[in-house]
C-alpha cells in the first residue's frame, strides 16, 4: 500500500500528495433504503454502533413524513450525513469526495496535468497556495503563503483542501479568477490565471563557489529520485564537496521517494516510523547504497516545508547528519489514504501519524531548525546565505 505525504497539488492535483488508489474499496454492509414513500421502517446495518440507529430513524421519519418529498434524495442526504460526520473530527486532512471529484483525484502523481501549478495547504482555516516554479500561478504573481479568499467569486470560507483543488483546477486554456491576499498585505487583489499543462519537474541543481552544490527539491514525485540522482552525480562530477539541500516550500509527495532521498545521505538506521490508529508501528529504514553519505550537508526549511520534506529533514537532523537552517516547518505529519466508496465517491482520511527517528511527532508540531533565520523580501536570500556559511564550517571540519 502506498503512503503519501502531501497537503495537495493544484495543477491542481492531490495525490497524496496523497491517495491510496490501490487500497481496498470501502462499502457499507447495507445501503440506505429507497426514498419512495411511504417507508414504514428501515433497518440499520448490524456492524455499526447502536448510536447510529438514530440516523436511520431520522431518515425513515423524513422519507415518510417530510412535507417536500422531492427533497428526500438518498444520495444527497447520504453525502450530507458523511460530511457532517467528518466535520466533527476537526481534521483538515479528512474529507469526502463526491463521485465527480473522486474521478479527478484517482490518478497517479506523475507525468503532466492541467491547472495553475500550485500546492494547496489549509492553515488556520485559510486556503494557502504555494506556486510551483515556472507555473502559471507563479507567472501571475502568486507567492508562497498567499491566501485564497475566493474562487470565481465564491468565498473559500469552510472549504477543505479537496474543495479548493476541485474548484481551482480545470482544463488547459480556461481561466480561473482568484481573490488573493498576498502574505504580509492587508488588501486582497483579484488575479486571473489561465490554466496550462503542468510538468512535474522537481529537482534543480546549481554549482556555487568553493565546491558547494545547491540542490532544490520542490516535491517528491515518482520521478524525483531519478532526477535527484542525476543532479547529484552531475554535482560530484563538477567537484562538489558539500551540499545545500533546499526543501523550502516543499509540500511532500510519495513517502517511499522521501525515504529514498534521505537514504542517499545516511548509512543506516531509521528514516521515519508511523503509528496507526490501532497503535501498530511501521518502520521505514535507510536503503543501502547512498551516494552522499559522507558529504557535508546543510538543509534549508521554512514554514511551508511539509510532510515528506519534514520526514527527510527530521531524519537528517536526528541522525546528526545535517543542520537545519530557516524557520519552523509546517507540521504535516499524517499518513492519508483515498479509498473509493460504493457511491463512486471517495473517503480521504488520516490513517496514521509520522515520527522522526528520535520519536518526535511531526503532525501539528513541525521541526525547529538548528539555526533560525527569517526570510526577507528586501535583501536577497538571508536563509541561503546562512546555509552557505554553515556549510563552509562543516566542510572545514571535514577537511580536518
Amino acid at each position: 500500500m502506498r503512503r503519501f505525504c502531501l497537503p495537495a497539488i493544484v495543477a491542481l492535483t492531490i495525490v497524496v500528495f496523497g491517495a491510496c488508489k490501490q487500497g481496498p474499496v470501502a462499502s457499507p454492509s447495507a445501503p440506505p433504503a429507497q426514498a419512495t414513500p411511504p417507508v414504514l421502517s428501515l433497518q440499520s446495518p448490524q456492524d455499526v454502533p447502536p448510536e447510529f440507529k438514530a440516523l436511520w430513524e431520522a431518515y425513515s421519519i423524513l422519507s415518510r413524513e417530510y412535507v417536500d418529498k422531492s427533497k428526500i434524495t438518498p444520495d444527497i442526504l447520504a453525502r450530507g450525513a458523511i460530511r457532517g460526520m467528518l466535520e466533527t473530527l476537526n481534521d483538515p486532512h479528512t474529507s469526502y469526495l463526491p463521485p465527480e471529484r473522486y474521478r479527478q483525484e484517482a490518478q497517479d502523481f506523475q507525468g503532466t496535468f492541467s491547472g495553475i501549478g500550485a500546492e494547496v495547504f489549509l492553515r488556520n482555516g485559510r486556503i494557502i497556495l504555494n506556486p510551483m516554479p515556472g507555473s502559471p500561478s507563479e507567472r501571475a504573481g502568486l507567492r508562497p503563503g498567499d491566501a485564497v479568499l475566493a474562487v470565481d467569486g465564491e468565498k473559500t470560507d469552510g472549504w477543505s483542501v479537496m474543495d479548493a483543488v476541485a474548484r481551482i483546477r480545470g482544463p488547459k486554456g480556461t481561466t480561473v479568477r482568484l481573490t488573493i491576499l498576498h502574505l504580509g498585505e492587508t488588501e486582497p487583489v483579484e488575479v486571473a490565471i489561465v490554466r496550462d499543462t503542468i510538468r512535474l519537474e522537481s529537482v534543480f541543481m546549481n554549482m556555487m563557489s568553493d565546491g558547494m552544490a545547491y540542490i532544490r527539491i520542490s516535491a517528491f514525485y515518482e520521478n524525483t529520485e531519478q532526477s535527484f540522482v542525476q543532479k547529484l552525480q552531475e554535482a560530484k562530477r563538477q567537484g562538489a564537496k558539500g551540499i545545500v539541500l533546499d526543501l523550502r516550500n516543499n509540500p511532500g509527495g510519495y513517502l517511499t521517494v522521501a525515504v529514498n532521498i534521505a537514504s542517499h545521505f545516511l548509512k543506516e538506521g531509521l528514516v521515519v516510523y508511523e503509528v496507526d490508529g490501532t497503535g501498530k508501528r511501521t518502520d521505514w529504514r535507510v536503503r543501502p547504497g547512498g551516494l552522499a553519505t559522507d558529504m557535508p550537508l546543510v538543509v534549508l526549511v521554512n514554514q511551508f516545508s511539509a510532510s515528506g520534506s519534514e520526514v527527510v529533514a527530521g531524519a537528517l537532523q536526528d541522525h546528526g547528519r545535517a543542520r537545519l537552517v530557516g524557520t519552523r516547518t509546517f507540521g504535516k505529519g499524517s499518513v492519508n489514504l483515498l479509498r473509493q466508496l460504493s457511491d463512486g465517491g471517495g473517503l480521504y482520511y488520516t490513517y496514521a501519524h509520522w515520527y522522526t527517528p528520535k520519536g518526535r511527532l511531526i503532525e501539528g508540531e513541525g521541526l525547529t531548525p538548528d539555526v533560525e533565520v527569517l526570510a526577507s523580501a528586501r535583501r536577497g536570500d538571508p536563509q541561503l546565505d546562512k546555509a552557505v556559511e554553515v556549510l563552509k564550517e562543516a566542510m572545514a571540519l571535514a577537511r580536518g
